[in-house]
């Protein structure tokens, strides 16, 4: 006989947990690499765009999720994944050369990358459509919540107790390990409402969603590699600048990202991303040409804020796929969002050695591709009205309801 679940032994409450344990390690990772592999590694925009690509290498391998869901379930293996991310970032800062950045980076990367995964997989089976984009924006609000404390807590040890990179990485990667083995013994197993593909699945009447994803994985890395990197090459920003500049998206986050989910839900997938690229094209123009720190600091913040819009391909292809073909697609659609990821930091960099704006300038296409992809998505998609091109669908513009 099962025995019986608590009231708080929900699918919800979990995957907030694991929502909260990410950012301990991933959040405080980013937030400590750039002074890190300057400092100790002496990493310039070379080492530093290989090092970008190695950490995108698990996620371009994403699809293999799916071969590992013939010997272990996906609650499961999201919390084995969020340990491998815990343990990857705990030996950091053991090993400060680029060799052992590498290899403690593919560690971390596995982890993270395969936790994502299942997470996207688990929170649309689980989570019902009408409440999805909102529930997307609580999940981050809640690793936002947990980024905050992260990064309170790297100002606090580098400015007041000077706490070595070793320790740090050590302590937040414990804390995430320590979460994931909670949440593995605290919560049960819990039912599928469908019963999932063990098998990749491509199909063509998701040849939409599978362009945007791609395009949202090279835009990704202008934010994850080159803004942040360009804090503190070219404006001279500390650790803790940095980490007060993470805080502030963090904050940003939880104010708004439950906000963000309503409107999606409101105004549809395809107005949140059309005005998501609009404003991408101003802040990536504004990264070519800035001058002045605080400026540089602005564009940072609304380039991440716009992060949260994102949410929209979620619901969209929530709303589209056959419910059996979501946890597949979730492994694929991660290698295809980290084609670009894994190609793109290495030729950057060495295009950074030159021109940091040319980069830039690139981002702009980049947001443009996908602005225009953004007006192929029907108002109300399903399955049938995947796009504008679809039989039967509407084909104007935008439209506001």
């Amino acid at each position: 006989m099962s025995t019986p679940q608590k009231n708080w032994q929900r699918p919800e409450l979990l995957l907030f947990l694991m929502a909260f344990a990410v950012p301990l390690s991933f959040a405080a990772w980013q937030a400590l690499l750039n002074n890190f592999a300057i400092e100790r590694a002496a990493f310039t925009g070379k080492e530093m765009g290989a090092l970008q690509s190695l950490r995108e290498v698990p996620g371009f391998l994403a699809f293999g999720v799916v071969f590992l869901l013939l010997l272990v379930r996906e609650q499961p293996l999201a919390i084995i994944s969020l340990l491998l991310l815990g343990l990857g970032t705990a030996l950091t800062g053991f090993f400060p050369s680029v060799v052992g950045l590498y290899l403690t980076t593919i560690l971390m990367s596995i982890g993270f990358h395969y936790y994502e995964t299942m997470q996207t997989s688990l929170a649309q089976q689980w989570i019902p459509k009408g409440r999805a984009a909102e529930t997307f924006g609580r999940l981050i609000a809640v690793s936002s919540l947990s980024a905050i404390l992260a990064f309170v807590l790297i100002w606090a040890g580098t400015n007041l107790f000077a706490i070595d990179y070793r320790w740090l990485y050590l302590g937040f990667g414990g804390m995430t390990i320590g979460i994931a083995l909670t949440a593995w013994i605290l919560f049960p197993q819990f039912p599928q409402p469908t019963v999932q593909h063990k098998h990749m699945v491509l199909r063509s009447r998701y040849w939409l969603y599978y362009a945007l994803v791609f395009m949202s994985g090279a835009r990704r890395q202008i934010f994850m590699v080159f803004a942040g990197f360009l804090m503190v090459e070219k404006f001279g920003y500390t650790v803790s600048n940095i980490a007060l500049l993470f805080l502030i998206n963090a904050s940003f986050n939880v104010l708004f990202a439950r906000r963000i989910g309503r409107m999606i839900a409101r105004f549809g997938e395809r107005n949140a991303l059309l005005l998501e690229y609009a404003g991408l094209i101003i802040v990536f123009v504004g990264y070519a040409f800035v001058e002045t720190g605080w400026i540089a600091a602005g564009l940072y913040v609304v380039d991440h804020l716009f992060f949260a819009l994102s949410i929209s391909m979620k619901t969209y292809f929530q709303k589209i796929a056959a419910p059996e073909d979501i946890a597949s697609t979730a492994g694929v659609s991660f290698t295809i969002n980290h084609i670009a990821a894994v190609c793109l930091p290495v030729l950057f960099g060495l295009i950074w050695l030159n021109s940091p704006s040319l980069v830039f300038f690139i981002g702009v296409g980049m947001a443009l591709i996908s602005f225009l992809l953004s007006m192929l998505i029907p108002r109300f998609p399903e399955q049938g009205r995947e796009t504008c091109l679809s039989s039967g669908t509407d084909i104007s513009p935008i439209e506001v309801v």
